[in-house]
C-alpha cells in the first residue's frame, strides 16, 4: 500500500467512525502507530482532520449521525419508555454511573426522586443535574468532544478506574449473541472502565439495536446483568439472551 493509499483509507475510515484512536487506525491500515501518526500530521496540515490526544477526528463528517441532538430524536418514544422502566430498577440513594448514550439520558431524567449519586462523562446529563439539589453529581475529567456531548480520553478512563458504583447504566450501538458493539472506538475503553467499576451493569437498548453490529466490538455478553428494551424487540433474540442468564426487561409503551 502506498502512502497516498494509506492516507485515503485513514480518511475514509474516519468519515465512517468520525473518531478513532491511533491503535485502531494503525490496525485498520496494517501499519505501525508511528507511520499512522506521520500520515495524520499530513492530513491535519491539509485541513482534513484534527489530531487529538491519542487519536484523530474528522473535521467535516458526512452526516450528523453522531451528534447528541440528532441521535436523541431517533426512536424517541422507545427511549422514553426504556428510560422510565430502567429508572424503576434503581434504588434510592444508589451510586449510578451514566454513560453518554441518548437512551441513557432518558434514564437520567427520571432519577432525581431517587436522590442518587451520579457519575458521568455525559455533558447533557451533567447539564440536566447541574443545579439539582437532590442529586450529587460527579463529572469525569477528559477532553470535551462537543459533537457527542461527552468527555473522552485517558483522564476520563482514569476517573472511572478509581471509583466503585452500585450500578452502571449504559448504551451500545448493537447487540447480537456474540456481544455488544459501539460506533466510536474512543468510547470503548471508557465503557469498559465503567463496567469494571459497577456492581451491576444495565444496558438500555431500543429494538433497532437488536441483531445489529456496529463498528467496534465492546464486550461479550458475560458482563451484562440486565437489558432494558422496548416491546418491538425481536422475541427470539430476547429469549436467547434470557437463556444465557441475562434479565431482559421489556418496557411498556409510554
Amino acid at each position: 500500500m502506498t502512502a497516498e493509499e494509506r492516507k485515503h483509507r485513514l480518511e475514509t475510515y474516519l468519515q465512517e467512525v468520525e473518531f478513532a484512536s491511533l491503535e485502531d487506525l494503525a490496525k485498520h491500515v496494517g501499519s505501525s502507530v508511528s507511520t499512522v501518526r506521520r500520515d495524520l500530521t499530513v492530513l491535519e496540515a491539509a485541513g482534513n482532520l484534527k489530531r487529538t490526544h491519542g487519536g484523530a477526528r474528522i473535521i467535516a463528517p458526512k452526516s450528523d449521525e453522531f451528534t447528541f441532538t440528532s441521535r436523541d430524536t431517533h426512536q424517541l418514544d422507545a427511549k422514553e419508555a426504556i428510560g422510565r422502566a430502567c429508572a424503576v430498577l434503581i434504588q434510592p440513594n444508589q451510586s449510578v454511573i451514566i454513560d453518554a448514550g441518548t437512551t441513557v439520558y432518558h434514564v437520567a431524567k427520571h432519577l432525581e426522586d431517587k436522590s442518587p449519586q451520579i457519575v458521568t462523562n455525559s455533558l447533557p446529563v451533567a447539564n440536566l443535574y447541574s443545579s439539582a439539589g437532590r442529586v450529587e453529581l460527579v463529572l469525569s475529567g477528559g477532553v470535551i468532544y462537543p459533537r457527542l456531548g461527552v468527555l473522552v480520553g485517558p483522564l476520563a478512563v482514569e476517573a472511572f478506574s478509581k471509583i466503585h458504583a452500585d450500578v452502571a447504566v449504559m448504551s451500545a450501538g448493537g447487540i447480537t449473541l456474540e456481544g455488544l458493539t459501539n460506533s466510536h472506538g474512543l468510547l470503548i475503553d471508557i465503557q469498559l472502565a465503567m463496567m469494571r467499576a459497577a456492581a451491576k451493569v444495565i444496558f438500555c437498548l431500543d429494538h433497532t439495536k437488536f441483531g445489529r453490529r456496529s463498528v467496534t466490538p465492546l464486550c461479550d455478553l458475560e458482563p451484562i446483568d440486565i437489558i432494558v428494551t422496548d416491546s418491538p424487540a425481536p422475541t427470539d433474540l430476547v429469549e436467547q439472551l434470557r437463556a444465557k442468564g441475562i434479565e431482559v426487561v421489556v418496557a411498556p409503551a409510554v
